[in-house]
């Protein structure tokens, strides 16, 4: 996809351990903890597990080794890349002990809060401009009618949020995945950020899609101008979707009182991406609940967070909201919660003529020959049944059921009136007199 944005600039890399704003002890904790649980002792492996640059890996095992928790192995070879070895002493081990009972996080060293904060608005979603085009080309594989786009568009280049509303079954779902589509760009999402002294993990690789572009070498003392800073990992844009399982308790932190780590809430993890409600009103809590807990998010472009401790603190909220429901808005929110949304689009059934171009579209993806009989037969006689009212999932519930009749039957694929007919009694639900 070529979205016309601004190329987002990736994170510097850090120079020295002054310079990463991390407390010494916790930096120190880290890299005796990851040597212990991942048998390392060479600097180049270190500086690839804590994802730092070499010097500045070296910086802090100089650091443990002044502290006595460190030794030099005093071996040099090849295998190695002729360099010194280190490991950990008994005082080191026991610190590594003692460090992992207070907290089972290693590896990646994390990037401060205040650091994390520069690097979201550098990669903003609110930075993206969009053209018609370039959300067309997104949604070409939909039937959608121009004033939609006229709509969606301005709304996602604002990156604010956004509520689609109208009868199920007309793309509302698609059309939200079709906005994270016209998302061409890359972001760096950190591996794990720090707030006084706490690890929070971010990078979910079942919510950011790592680009396969940007492996850096590690072991490659070119790395110690750095590309970008590893502790970040170059993403799509994320996207996260949820729907009637979505509760009030997904969006705090989540605290692993065995590793004695956070996780990020899904809004958080979403930065510079879209988050996505979808079938909003079908949730356990009360559509209106679930939108005032956005409320200083929306407005503010922050969110607060709270600690074990009860202690709160504010986190970038850089997300297009997106809400989805079948529900009219007037019905599941005051007028409080729908001024905070700032664009609300009717996602209504296609006309006639769309749906036969939905029709004709999809029966040429399933082979399935189209038979004007057939159309008419539909169009006059089934349609007048339920008042003429065309949904888009309509054309793929009809053909799929005739392909499977067909495939049982065991003869070519085709559309008649009767398929058409036994297909469309699958579709409804009559209502019948309850005997009792």
């Amino acid at each position: 996809m070529n979205v016309q944005t601004s190329s987002v600039m990736a994170p510097p890399a850090p120079r020295s351990i002054d310079g990463m704003l991390l407390p010494l002890a916790m930096m120190r904790d880290i890299l005796i903890k990851t040597m212990f649980r991942m048998n390392l002792d060479l600097v180049s492996t270190i500086s690839k597990a804590i994802c730092l640059p070499i010097p500045v890996t070296q910086e802090l095992v100089d650091m443990a080794r002044s502290q006595l928790l460190l030794e030099a192995t005093g071996t040099l070879n090849a295998n190695s890349g002729n360099e010194m070895g280190y490991q950990l002493t008994d005082a080191g081990r026991a610190r590594a002990l003692d460090a992992l009972g207070q907290s089972e996080y290693y590896g990646a060293m994390p990037v401060p809060l205040d650091i994390y904060r520069q690097q979201v608005q550098r990669q903003s979603i609110r930075n993206i401009q969009l053209t018609r085009d370039q959300l067309q080309t997104a949604m070409g594989h939909l039937i959608l009618p121009d004033d939609l786009l006229s709509n969606l568009g301005p709304a996602v280049s604002a990156g604010r949020s956004i509520l689609m509303y109208g009868p199920p079954g007309n793309g509302k779902s698609s059309i939200s995945n079709g906005i994270r589509d016209a998302l061409g760009d890359k972001i760096y999402v950190p591996r794990a950020i720090e707030y006084s002294g706490q690890v929070i993990t971010v990078y979910d690789p079942i919510v950011h899609s790592a680009a396969e572009d940007d492996v850096d070498d590690p072991n490659s003392l070119r790395r110690t101008s750095g590309r970008f800073d590893t502790r970040y990992v170059r993403c799509e844009r994320p996207t996260v979707i949820t729907g009637g399982e979505l509760s009030l308790s997904m969006l705090d932190l989540v605290y692993n009182p065995t590793a004695r780590t956070y996780q990020a809430p899904l809004q958080l993890k979403s930065t510079g991406g879209i988050f996505i409600v979808d079938d909003l009103g079908r949730q356990q809590e009360p559509p209106q609940t679930l939108v005032n807990r956005w409320i200083v998010p929306l407005e503010e472009n922050k969110d607060i967070l709270a600690l074990q401790s009860g202690e709160k603190f504010e986190v970038p909220f850089d997300t297009l909201v997106v809400f989805s429901t079948n529900f009219h808005p007037n019905a599941i929110f005051d007028k409080a919660a729908l001024r905070r949304i700032f664009y609300k689009i009717k996602i209504d059934g296609p006309d006639q003529e769309d749906y036969l171009k939905i029709f004709a579209m999809v029966a040429r993806k399933r082979k399935m020959p189209l038979d004007e009989d057939t159309l008419v037969h539909l169009l006059n006689v089934r349609y007048p049944e339920i008042d003429n009212v065309y949904a888009n999932y309509q054309p793929i519930f009809l053909i799929d059921q005739m392909i499977s009749i067909c495939e049982f039957e065991g003869i070519p694929y085709q559309m008649s009136p009767e398929l058409i007919d036994r297909a469309w009694a699958n579709m409804f639900v009559k209502e019948e007199e309850i005997i009792h």
